[in-house]
């Protein structure tokens, strides 16, 4: 869900599941210490300069930040809806 979010708070950029795995395997090869790191992860990308990919990870930043502070619930997965059963059945096993 994260990606998602993301996705509409990028100044109308959109991103594609596309773009964002290959957004995570540049960031992967292309770390902190890489010079021209935002150029070099927007080549990868495609179709993002590099002002939109930093954006894109301030964001990812601040979506981590929040979810380890526990600002963001966990899903509660047994009252979705659903099959509802799947833990109950793998239980009596």
């Amino acid at each position: 869900m994260a990606s998602s979010s993301i996705s509409s708070r990028n100044s109308g950029s959109s991103w594609t599941a596309k773009q964002n795995k290959a957004f995570e395997k540049a960031l992967a090869l292309y770390d902190k210490d890489t010079p021209d790191r935002w150029y070099n992860v927007a080549r990868a990308v495609g179709n993002k300069t590099p002002e939109e990919v930093k954006r894109h990870y301030d964001l990812l930043v601040e979506d981590v930040k929040h979810i380890e502070s526990g600002q963001v619930p966990f899903p509660d997965y047994r009252t979705s809806g659903g099959s509802g059963n799947i833990g109950h059945d793998e239980e009596k096993r």
